[in-house]
């Protein structure tokens, strides 16, 4: 655009928002500023995954946090909105659970009559046109989910979650939501002249939650494929008259191939006919961008289009606004759509030397929404359960014996011996599992566990252990206990002997897959391939990285029977690890993991937190490997005695990297 355009556009929207004309120009997007006569833009703005973080505020670490929060994001929409003639806010799910007000809200405080969701309360300020949900919309049950959703000011839309059975014609089924919602929105063409276009929206959860959240929706609730659902209704919408179809996918993007009730849906999703484009979410990622979803068939990240049509994944935690533009032209009595942009705007940015600096502030009228909130849960928090005599981080946890998860499965075993010592199981040895939720990864460089030395408070526990699971036992033989375990090493590339700062960690594994069972000893082979791919199925079924597991002192039993004590999504199949799932449950317990955790730490009042180094890798003379971990892993460097570990320079968006002499 030419400088007497833009320096035309300065915006009377900005000056409502409280800017002045000399300290932002706001800027039409392209088609709000060419569209003629019988064209016009329209700008649909997605939130996804705020995970209740309403405030750039880090509970687990009780610090302010600039990469995340609702309230920053909102602080952007107002000059977004000023960008387009005609606009509409979406969230696309996951806003409920993900943080210790979260857990205030359902756990402690509840939801009395007349009380809202602080979630709610901040989107209600906002206005959002309607929403989805996603998969930890469940993880405090039905009842308390459809509680928070009706405070909302705007409605929800689910079309493959079901009350029951599922019925021969998926538009037969008994649905929670409806499953469309068709928006006639007032919008302004290049002419000035105003007329209604019909927005049809659509929405989609992913049906692992059926496993995720058993407790909470077994005999309630089922899932449909989501491109079942997609190919049976999106003809039922254009008929209602829909001259645009958006579907809100809380479904990532993977492209191994179409598959029944598959996770990550959305590419093949934005191929139902009718369909015009997609709002994904779910994975945490960013798209379109420079980054993720590179190489797959289909997916274009610069353009930002799935299968050809324009699509966008905000991030999580509020740190993007995902933006798809669509100039739409007048064909008769509707609209059709005849260009697009996609965008996923950021809330912050890192300098070259790794800080994060914020692009915005929070909107007021957020902040005051939540305030007493975010005080009660500061109190919460804040509530001391016991001491640690050390240190607890999880800088090194995918690469050594960590102490942070070591405290997970010490607690986790004294809970499931004590609940089993007068039943059948009470003789059997018991092992835990247990996986590091916060190591970095997706959720960046400082995405990891530390506690310092002294008070341990609920905001420390909550830091160990991210999820409201639940304590589930499951009985296996010593044969699935390895592979488990070689599941488990599907963490880490294969490595040549003799490798220079060969590339550790497989980016497509994600930590809170990487368990380490306790109880047991054993080394990892990386000279050899995985055996598991990621979805359970065999990949190398010639290999085996686990070599030299041992319980108590020999050579593992491959038939002797074990409790595993775990959580009810492994017990229930979540992470698709070999033989385990609801059929090996021996034990359900009224508790969750959390609360196991803190008894443990009441229990004891004061815990020495230190990893008994039960797992290694193999050693591989002459070899070497790099990994990437928080910058402030440089502190705690010194106390890992079971592997050789070095720093090696600064690796990508802000982490540092480290070499493993293996």
């Amino acid at each position: 655009m030419s400088t007497p355009v833009l320096s035309s556009l300065i915006s009377r929207r900005a000056l409502l928002a409280g800017m002045s004309a000399t300290s932002a120009l706001i800027v039409l997007h392209p088609f709000a500023a060419n569209a003629t006569g019988n064209q016009a833009h329209l700008r649909l703005m997605e939130t996804t995954d705020i995970h209740v973080n309403v405030l750039p505020y880090d509970y687990y670490a009780d610090r302010p946090n600039d990469t995340m929060g609702l309230a920053r994001t909102a602080s952007i929409i107002d000059a977004i909105r000023a960008e387009s003639t005609n606009s509409m806010l979406i969230d696309n799910g996951d806003f409920l659970q993900g943080n210790p007000i979260g857990d205030y809200i359902a756990y402690e405080r509840g939801m009395n009559d007349g009380d809202i969701h602080p979630v709610i309360k901040a989107m209600n300020v906002l206005g959002y046109e309607i929403g989805t949900l996603g998969n930890h919309e469940f993880n405090y049950g039905l009842d308390f989910m459809f509680k928070v959703t009706g405070d909302a000011n705007f409605p929800y839309v689910c079309a493959n979650l079901t009350k029951g059975a599922l019925a021969n014609d998926p538009t037969q089924d008994d649905l929670f939501f409806k499953p469309y919602m068709i928006k006639e929105k007032m919008i302004t063409d290049g002419a000035g002249n105003t007329s209604p276009v019909k927005v049809g929206f659509i929405g989609f959860v992913p049906p692992q939650i059926m496993v995720w959240d058993e407790k909470n929706l077994s005999g309630k609730a089922n899932t449909r494929d989501i491109v079942d659902a997609a190919e049976a209704w999106v003809p039922v919408m254009k008929e209602d008259g829909a001259d645009i179809i958006i579907a809100l996918s809380h479904s990532g993007i993977d492209g191994s191939g179409p598959a029944e009730l598959m996770e990550n849906a959305s590419l093949y999703l934005a191929g139902v006919d009718g369909i015009d484009a997609v709002f994904t979410g779910h994975q945490h990622l960013v798209f379109p961008g420079p980054t993720d979803f590179q190489g797959i068939a289909g997916v274009d990240p610069v353009k930002g289009t799935l299968q050809g049509k324009p699509a966008a994944m905000g991030g999580f935690w509020g740190s993007h606004m995902g933006l798809i533009d669509l100039l739409l032209e007048k064909d008769g009595n509707s609209w059709k759509i005849v260009d697009f942009t996609t965008e996923a705007r950021p809330i912050y940015h890192r300098t070259e030397d790794r800080k994060v600096v914020a692009d915005v502030e929070s909107a007021p009228a957020v902040v005051s929404a939540v305030k007493a909130d975010h005080d009660a849960t500061l109190d919460y928090v804040r509530t001391p359960v016991g001491k640690t005599s050390a240190p607890l981080q999880s800088y090194f946890a995918l690469v050594a014996d960590d102490p942070s998860v070591q405290i997970v499965s010490r607690a986790q075993t004294w809970y499931t011996k004590d609940m089993l010592k007068d039943g059948e199981y009470k003789d059997f040895p018991v092992l835990s599992a247990a996986a590091p939720f916060k190591a970095g990864g997706r959720g960046g460089p400082d995405y990891y566990t530390e506690v310092p030395a002294g008070d341990i408070a609920i905001k420390n526990v909550a830091d160990l252990y991210l999820y409201p699971n639940t304590a589930r036992a499951v009985l296996i033989n010593g044969a699935q206990v390895r592979e488990w375990l070689e599941m488990s090493a599907g963490m880490f590339n294969q490595v040549e002997p003799g490798a220079t700062d060969a590339p550790l960690l497989n980016p497509d594994f994600p930590s809170y897959n990487f368990d380490v069972i306790d109880g047991v000893t054993y080394k990892i082979d990386l000279s050899k391939p995985a055996r598991y791919a990621k979805d359970g199925s065999l990949a190398s079924p010639d290999s085996h990285r686990i070599i030299d597991l041992a319980f108590d002192g020999n050579p593992i039993d491959p038939e002797q029977q074990f409790v595993v004590a775990t959580n009810n999504y492994r017990a229930g199949g979540g992470g698709n690890f070999p033989d385990i799932d609801s059929d090996v449950i021996v034990f359900v317990g009224p508790d969750t993991n959390r609360d196991v955790i803190v008894r443990y730490i009441v229990d004891q009042g004061t815990i020495n937190p230190s990893a008994d180094f039960n797992w290694t890798f193999a050693p591989m003379p002459g070899t070497t490997a790099v990994f990437e971990t928080g910058p402030r892993a440089a502190e705690y460097i010194a106390d890992v005695k079971g592997a050789k570990i070095e720093t090696a320079g600064d690796g990508e968006n802000g982490f540092a990297l480290y070499r493993i002499v293996l």
